[in-house]
């Protein structure tokens, strides 16, 4: 247990973890761009050059926090999906995207801002962007592989997704978003 006013010491990972959750929070929440490095580092408390040790490049970093979101999204995305029928499941799966996309959780998709950002498809960013986008279509052709269709229904469903994304953040999550799920139902086959 740490004495009062001396700071905890942490590990390297549980550093760099921290690190992620701070840089994340404000990546997120305020712009890839428009936060530095600097305010990253003073935010989490540590020395940049503690940050810099971790990762040699803002670019690094922000590879590894668009990394670190893709494994949490694709965690959310396999537990939205519930149980039951490929068709329940999707719908499932919207259900929660309305939860998700709530304006207290929600600025949009972080790989949609990661992408728009980082254009370049070499930067390790817009790659990791650009995976996780590769892995929620894949994912959807899966759960439509048995339904008539299921290339272009899988297409209509990752297309739905990242329109529920962005109409949520210029229109928030009762505008236009609030009819994903109905959409959705309209498109699976009945079931």
């Amino acid at each position: 247990m740490a004495r009062a006013g001396t700071a905890t010491r942490r590990s390297s990972a549980e550093t760099r973890e921290h690190v992620l959750e701070v840089a994340h929070e404000l990546f997120y929440w305020q712009g890839i761009r428009a936060v530095g490095v600097d305010r990253v580092a003073a935010e989490a408390g540590v020395a940049p050059t503690t940050l810099y040790r971790l990762w040699a490049s803002k670019d690094d970093l922000v590879a590894a926090y668009v990394e670190r979101a893709d494994h949490a999204y694709r965690e959310w995305f396999d537990s939205a999906l519930g149980d039951g029928s490929p068709r329940e499941r999707i719908l499932s799966l919207f259900d929660e995207l309305a939860v998700q996309t709530q304006p207290d959780r929600c600025r949009g998709c972080p790989f949609q801002m990661a992408l728009t950002e980082f254009p370049d498809p070499e930067v390790a960013a817009h790659r990791n962007a650009a995976a996780n986008k590769a892995w929620v279509r894949a994912r959807l052709g899966e759960l439509t592989a048995d339904m008539p269709g299921h290339d272009a229904l899988a297409d209509q469903l990752a297309l739905l997704i990242e329109g529920v994304y962005a109409s949520a953040q210029a229109l928030g999550a009762e505008g236009p978003a609030r009819n994903a799920r109905a959409l959705a139902e309209a498109l699976l086959p009945p079931g």
